[in-house]
């Protein structure tokens, strides 16, 4: 028969507690300025302590919102359950009226910042911990821009044309058009119209049907090609959309070659069309993405290189109204009153800092991505270097789940155009010769080459070779084919059969 008995042994483990604190600081991290202001507005109203200031450095009024808490705190105090913390004067931070939750909202690349506060207490609530994952979160509708974005995720996995068409789907207007004129995207970039033109014309096929036409007409045309009503006669009533606007039915018959009642039949078949695809997307607001953080060049005079600095206009500012503190402090006697008091001045101190916190981390990381992907500020998308996490994770001493957070849902305005910074990361390739090239930055080469190659001189593989190891690229032929065939390109073979015809 077995026996039983009961042992007592000492086990030590680790585990990781995240208080509510823990957890603001890392949505305040994810969110871009535009989400923040939007997420604060329910913490000042939850909090009457807070105050917020405009771009221009105007306090929004809290008369109204002062005088009915005042008069109505009695009431309030003993129904609201906050947790005791001490009393006011043992909060960590108390900024006076002119303290803003912006602080260091510039950077010239190259400089070294200094270390951030911590937040809060009860334990280091930086952003660098792997653990503190806000991934699971609430499901909403996909916007227009997520839509399209998830679709040229699929489409091509090569950063250069993600950024081409991150542009291009920024540039739609609110109907789903794109206006705007591919020769100025490729000045911009500083890369072929052609390779632009190309991308389009993959992008156009996106859902929903009709995205990125030119006009009404293009929309239109775009739908009936997909459903495969565009015949000549619908060409050419989509010529004159004028008349059909003007129901000019004898003049439509004759311009379309068409009989009234055919005619009828092709207006019930256009009146089926979405003439606005973005209208699908009721959330959707044509604008584009207003950058979280800015890049200038910095003077001549002043040492060249780049500024980078945060995008006030955008940047929420809040601040701890100490005079409104004093006066609703004069009044409480009771110890809940003084309880509830305490908690909302540390709530508001804490968030004061963790907003610093979050400005200081993106502006770090965005100065970091700048100084290392310089090359593609100055000379074009070609040269746009390989870069990871790890890298700037490294350089800047955070953890890479920090620089994931950060440059997920942050972009940059630069002079090339507003990019979301995660799209500077790309894979590595070390040539024989020791030098690190970015695989798509070789991919854009040998698309180049073949680009301008003529039809009596078409390019082998092993010729491409030999053209990349004069700009100090080696290579092996076989990596150069798998490039060429992940880029859809045909063999020298076929090429010089298709130019030929």
């Amino acid at each position: 028969m077995s026996k039983l008995s009961q042992n007592i042994n000492l086990k030590q483990s680790q585990t990781l507690v995240m208080n509510q604190q823990m957890q603001q600081a890392i949505k305040l991290l994810q969110l871009s300025n535009v989400e923040l202001s939007e997420y604060l507005e329910e913490i000042l109203e939850a909090n009457p302590l807070l105050e917020k200031v405009d771009a221009s450095g105007t306090h929004e009024s809290m008369t109204d919102r002062n005088q009915k808490d005042s008069d109505s705190m009695d009431d309030n105090f003993a129904q609201d359950d906050w947790d005791k913390s001490g009393d006011s004067s043992e909060a960590s931070y108390e900024p006076s009226e002119t303290e803003y939750a912006s602080g260091g909202d510039s950077h010239d690349v190259g400089d070294s910042s200094n270390d951030m506060l911590g937040v809060g207490a009860g334990g280091s609530h930086k952003f660098d911990d792997p653990e503190y994952s806000f991934e699971n979160r609430l499901s909403k509708e996909p916007s227009l821009r997520e839509h399209l974005m998830d679709q040229l995720h699929i489409m091509t996995e090569d950063p250069r044309d993600r950024m081409i068409g991150a542009l291009l789907i920024d540039q739609l207007d609110e109907a789903g058009y794109l206006r705007a004129d591919p020769e100025e995207l490729a000045a911009r970039l500083e890369c072929s119209e052609d390779r632009i033109s190309k991308l389009l014309t993959k992008m156009k096929y996106f859902d929903p049907a009709g995205i990125f036409a030119r006009d009404l007409a293009d929309c239109l045309a775009m739908q009936l090609d997909e459903a495969g009503q565009l015949d000549a006669p619908m060409h050419r009533l989509l010529d004159n959309l004028d008349l059909l606007a003007a129901h000019e039915w004898d003049k439509l018959c004759k311009a379309c070659d068409v009989n009234r009642e055919y005619l009828n039949d092709m207006v019930e078949e256009l009146r089926r069309m979405q003439p606005k695809p973005a209208s699908e997307f009721d959330h959707f607001v044509a604008q584009t993405v207003v950058p979280d953080v800015y890049m200038r060049p910095r003077p001549k005079n002043l040492g060249g290189g780049w500024h980078v600095e945060l995008n006030n206009a955008t940047l929420p500012k809040v601040l701890v109204n100490q005079e409104y503190y004093t006066t609703v402090a004069s009044k409480a006697n009771r110890k809940d009153d003084k309880d509830f008091l305490s908690s909302q001045m540390q709530s508001a101190n804490w968030l004061v800092r963790a907003l610093d916190q979050r400005a200081q981390t993106i502006l770090k990381v965005a100065s970091e991505i700048v100084e290392q992907q310089n090359a593609f500020f100055l000379y074009g998308i070609e040269f746009l270097q390989p870069m990871n996490l790890k890298d700037i994770a490294e350089a800047i001493e955070m953890h890479e789940s920090t620089v994931s957070r950060v440059t997920t849902n942050k972009y940059i305005g630069t002079p090339r155009g507003v990019f979301e910074l995660k799209y500077f990361f790309s894979t590595a390739l070390i040539g024989a010769d020791g030098l690190v090239h970015s695989a798509e930055a070789v991919k854009s080469k040998i698309k180049s080459m073949i680009d301008g190659e003529s039809p009596d001189a078409i390019l082998s593989d092993d010729r491409i070779v030999e053209m990349l190891a004069e700009d100090h690229i080696d290579i092996a032929r076989r990596t150069v084919a798998k490039y060429r065939e992940a880029m859809n390109i045909p063999s020298s073979v076929q090429r010089r059969k298709m130019k030929k015809q």
